[in-house]
């Protein structure tokens, strides 16, 4: 099965894909926003000191095509592996629907994105994706939320694959492994255009779907859009909060 049919045969018409043919043909070099330099810090760290005042859960999506196997078998923070790209540092804030809207220590955070070239480890040798990395666990991990309800990773920017938006997955459970939620990250499309037109993103070219044209992101992404600052040179800081009924 090819990745295409296993968008249509999850999430139904490929209407929403349909629209996002003649994206590619929009997707000029002249629309490439300039790579302005911030002051952000790449080391990552997040104020999680306010609570907000109301919340509700974030949206729950799809885990696959290639939700990681053994995901026990991989804590560790830098999830980069051998893997080239744009260095980013992803800070997911887990936050308590039920506890009203506090931070949830101790959540254990699975995530696990495509390289640069749009492929997954541990999958592979198939048409869903030829190339053969089942024996390999690049761009996977877990870690546990700290007193403040952070979990922190190293990585680097996710690629893309036709149909699909950038996005990161993320499944969450409590301190006990039961599943609270499994939802993905989405990307400003801005930051994404800069970074795919340079570095070993440039020869897979510009994303052929669009946040509002992609199947999983269809419904909105308003619970799921990630806020990302930094540069192509200095690398990028992924902050993104995930309300969950714990």
């Amino acid at each position: 099965m090819k990745r295409i049919d296993f968008l249509r045969k999850s999430f139904g018409s490929l209407g929403a894909l349909a629209v996002a043919t003649p994206l590619l043909a929009s997707c000029k070099e002249d629309e490439v926003i300039a790579d302005a330099t911030t002051t952000t810090p790449t080391t990552g760290g997040v104020d999680t000191s306010v609570t907000p005042s109301s919340c509700s859960v974030t949206n729950s999506e799809t885990a696959g095509p290639f939700p990681t196997l053994q995901p026990a078998t991989l804590v560790k923070k830098d999830i980069t592996s051998d893997r080239k790209g744009t260095p980013l540092t992803i800070d997911i804030v887990v936050r308590n629907v039920n506890n009203s809207c506090n931070i949830l220590a101790n959540a254990i955070v699975d995530i696990w994105h495509c390289d640069a070239a749009g492929e997954y480890s541990e999958y592979g040798g198939t048409g869903m994706q030829s190339t053969n990395y089942t024996s390999v666990h690049f761009l996977r991990g877990r870690q546990t939320t700290d007193s403040t309800g952070v979990a922190a990773f190293t990585s680097i920017y996710p690629g893309w694959y036709s149909g699909r938006a950038p996005h990161i997955h993320v499944h969450i459970y409590n301190a006990s492994g039961t599943s609270l939620l499994v939802t993905q990250i989405a990307f400003p499309e801005a930051v994404s255009a800069v970074v795919y037109a340079q570095g070993v993103y440039a020869s897979h070219g510009q994303a052929d779907t669009k946040n509002a044209n992609d199947n999983v992101f269809s419904d909105g992404v308003s619970t799921e859009m990630s806020t990302v600052t930094g540069s192509t040179a200095a690398g990028y800081v992924l902050t993104h909060t995930i309300y969950v009924k714990g």
